[in-house]
């Protein structure tokens, strides 16, 4: 196949090579299902326009961060998709930095970027740390921030998480209506924003069950897979739980691979639920009941406010929450 240009696209298009343009630039005097279909076919054919070259024209980068905590979640590869596929809509890159859940990195990420030619940041923070002001750092540089799905209560900018609370009362409510009188509730961290919301919700469930929260069965565990077998292992043998709900993936799968080892039968010995967006949940053996977060949509929903912030040129996002919804699917771990 010939090399493609932006003339050649516009050809095989049809349209002008400054219509084709406008599309990559994020220009909003463009019919929105023929920049779609331009970015599409660009995407098919292989084309990728040199924005580094326009971008020293208008003096923009036309590049955004990306701030996660991990990788290996499946939350954030598929949020991550959702704020890509945005960012090429708007005819911008992304530079992704992983924190590993590192307070002093995340900090370190942040100068980096203030110091770079990024023009606006998407964050789930690392949830360590009792002072933030660093991420002022961001709106002094005319940089603005959205947060998704983990946030800093005392940083101003817009927020757009899921329904953690309803849902962990929900996945708790679930558990005791199925038989369980022991839950356990598995969390990496209850001092970020969405563990001590999703432990609310727990605490909730029980209570409005008539049965207190038993402080001894929340398990802070780690990210480190070893820490977390050694704390299960030692939870296991003293409290004996008969139900078990993750507040993150990583922790419902190291839950499979202990009961496995440990020869504990699910869910006739124990009932398992956690929050997962693992595409293979069904096909685990049993099945894993989830609640769903809705992922993609987060990622994207973060990218579109930021990209209204930048076409206005904010400094800020405003300092709001969008809620989207999860969906509890009941499975075979969890079954009565």
């Amino acid at each position: 196949m010939d090399a493609i240009n932006i003339k050649v696209l516009a050809e095989k298009l049809g349209l002008s090579t400054s219509t084709v343009s406008r599309a990559f630039r994020g220009n909003s005097d463009i019919n929105a299902k023929t920049k779609q279909r331009i970015l599409e076919t660009a995407e098919t054919l292989g084309y990728q326009p040199n924005m580094y070259a326009s971008s020293l024209r208008d003096q923009k980068s036309k590049t955004i961060a990306i701030v996660v905590p991990e990788f290996a979640n499946n939350f954030f590869s598929q949020a991550i998709h959702g704020i890509e596929r945005e960012a090429r809509m708007n005819g911008y890159h992304t530079l992704i930095y992983v924190t590993d859940d590192d307070y002093e990195k995340e900090a370190s990420f942040v100068t980096q970027i203030c110091n770079g030619r990024v023009e606006g940041v998407i964050m789930s923070v690392s949830g360590e740390g009792h002072r933030h002001q660093y991420l002022e750092l961001l709106a002094k540089r005319g940089i603005p921030l959205v947060f998704f799905d983990r946030y800093y209560d005392d940083v101003a900018a817009t927020k757009v998480t899921a329904n953690d609370y309803e849902s962990s009362y929900a996945a708790t409510k679930h558990l005791l209506d199925k038989g369980c009188s022991r839950v356990a509730y598995l969390v990496v961290n209850k001092h970020v924003s969405i563990g001590k919301i999703r432990l609310q919700g727990y605490v909730d469930a029980l209570r409005d069950y008539g049965m207190a929260a038993d402080d001894d069965l929340i398990v802070e565990c780690t990210n480190d897979r070893y820490e977390i077998r050694r704390r299960l292992a030692e939870s296991f043998g003293r409290l004996q739980p008969d139900g078990i709900f993750a507040a993150v993936e990583r922790l419902a799968i190291a839950t499979y691979r202990f009961c496995s080892e440990e020869g504990i039968a699910i869910p006739e010995n124990l009932k398992v639920i956690g929050f997962s967006s693992l595409e293979i949940a069904d096909l685990l053996n049993p099945a894993l009941s989830t609640v769903t977060q809705p992922a993609y949509e987060m990622g994207a929903t973060a990218a579109a406010v930021l990209f209204r912030a930048l076409k206005a040129g904010e400094k800020r996002t405003g300092n709001e929450s969008i809620i989207l919804p999860s969906v509890l699917m009941e499975r075979k771990s969890s079954a009565g």
